[in-house]
């Protein structure tokens, strides 16, 4: 493991008639039966606005409306499943020993360390031997699962929701046997795919945590991460020399993604479908992250997960699907061949026009989850409940969106462009650009460049302009009859 672990500081830094912790500061007395009223009433069936952290209050209406966790629960259910995965054995090993660490320093002050796989799934406890007897009531220990979907909210499982650390305290917790605890954690997430790999978190019996264990733990993670990281770069690498190796053998559109399905080579003829410019990293091959690139073809992500679990980590599978890259053209197939290293499948070779191998088929009918009334705005401490027709267009700043409405701007308690809109789409919302979702319903005019490109002009009074992506220019115009 790399990296120096900061001290860690467990009891309250000084004496203090406040008794809880609540996003890194102490949450008064008053302030937790407050909350504790408001979790009454919020489990009982009522909605609530004010008087409780957004991080929580979304994490209730998951509980409460997703997951329908039970709040009489009094201990985690048993881990189902496999095992965690082989090639995550380094980042286990590295948080294993994080975990033993902070056991030693958190013993003294009667806390307990945790740390689950991406699934909540408790892989080990360290600290205080009595906490640690006490925590086995509730089933805190190996091997029960704490996700939000079966334990509801609690520092592992809502971690694994969010990014960065969330501390969850007393009346916070979802269910009320675990009421007296308070505990903070982290997640530890793929850079490729963004998927939470694991969590650490640290938990007190009937006493507060420090408001320093926040910055604790985003710190102590970064030697874990620097892990994630190298391995992305070392995979990219794998990609990218198998796609020089065939590229010389292939004339049509040709592409190679890692195993999050981010494209990160491609030739000319490929750039030129994907609608990218021939100034694009990609075309020398992107070993960042951050330079890679996600192709808005609709069902593409499906295609991928389908593409890694049939081929099993075998080089010589091949398959493919039936894909529309340019919205209002005709679908081309794309075949798809792993890349693999050690048995893993590190990425996928597509080359579209080709139809080569085992068929991919979609699911014959999806499940129709209830629409929302609703959809969660988040602004200051509050959650802003939105009706979708008040919002006039959503943009992505990476995996965070922001809703323009007529209250300003919103930040959509919902992490990801994609998933907005999947939850907005019913009511009338277009994807129009690679980071912009518009309501189809409050355009007031359109507007041409000096280039030919296309501007959508939201609010004639503010003349607020959102782009279309050539992609997306000729279905937008038949969807608005222009």
């Amino acid at each position: 493991m790399t990296g120096r672990v900061p001290p860690l500081a467990i009891a309250p830094s000084r004496p203090s008639g406040r008794d809880h912790v609540a996003s890194g500061s102490l949450m008064t007395t008053s302030s937790a039966r407050e909350v504790a009223r408001a979790w009454e009433s919020f489990a009982a069936g009522e909605d609530v606005e004010t008087g409780v952290r957004p991080e929580i209050l979304a994490s209730w209406y998951r509980c409460r409306d997703r997951y329908e966790v039970d709040r009489s629960l009094d201990a985690a259910p048993g881990a189902g499943g496999d095992v965690q995965r082989i090639d995550n054995d380094v980042i286990f090993t590295a948080l294993g020993s994080l975990g033993a660490l902070a056991g030693q320093e958190v013993e003294r002050d009667g806390a307990v360390v945790t740390v689950t796989d991406g699934g909540g799934r408790v892989l080990g406890v360290w600290g205080d031997p009595s906490a640690q007897r006490r925590a086995e009531l509730h089933n805190l220990a190996p091997w029960s699962s704490w996700s939000e979907e079966c334990t509801g909210t609690n520092g592992m499982g809502t971690s694994l929701e969010v990014s960065g650390a969330v501390t969850v305290t007393g009346p916070e917790h979802w269910c009320e046997a675990f009421h007296k605890w308070a505990c903070a954690g982290i997640s530890i997430r793929d850079v490729v795919t963004g998927a939470p790999v694991a969590s650490i978190n640290i938990s007190r019996w009937n006493a507060p945590l420090s408001e320093l264990v926040p910055l604790w733990l985003t710190k102590a993670v970064v030697c874990v991460e620097q892990e994630i990281y190298r391995r992305a770069v070392y995979e990219a690498d794998k990609v990218i020399a198998e796609f020089n190796k065939n590229s010389g053998q292939v004339s049509r559109p040709f592409m190679a993604m890692d195993r999050g399905g981010n494209v990160i080579a491609a030739n000319e003829a490929a750039v030129a479908l994907l609608g990218l410019t021939g100034e694009t990293p990609l075309a020398a091959g992107a070993i960042e992250p951050a330079q890679r690139w996600t192709p808005d073809i609709s069902g593409l992500a499906d295609v991928v997960r389908w593409a890694k679990e049939r081929a099993r980590g075998t080089a010589q599978w091949s398959g493919y699907a039936t894909v529309t890259v340019n919205r209002g053209e005709s679908a081309t197939p794309l075949t798809m061949r792993p890349v693999v290293d050690s048995s893993h499948v590190v990425g996928m070779l597509c080359v579209f026009g080709v139809q080569e191998g085992e068929s991919y088929e979609s699911a014959s009918e999806a499940v129709v989850n209830p629409l929302p009334r609703r959809v969660i705005g988040m602004r200051n401490d509050r959650l802003v409940l939105l009706a979708p027709s008040e919002i006039r267009y959503a943009e992505a700043d990476r995996n965070v969106v922001w809703l323009m409405t007529e209250r300003g701007k919103i930040q959509a308690a919902t992490r990801g462009l994609e998933n907005v809109e999947r939850s907005l789409t019913p009511y009338g919302f277009r994807r129009v650009h690679r980071r912009f979702l518009v309501n189809l319903r409050r355009v007031a005019e359109l507007e041409r460049g000096i280039k030919g490109e296309l501007f959508l002009i939201m609010d004639s009074r503010s003349h607020e302009f959102v782009p279309v992506s050539r992609r997306h220019a000729p279905e937008l115009r038949r969807m608005l009859g222009v």
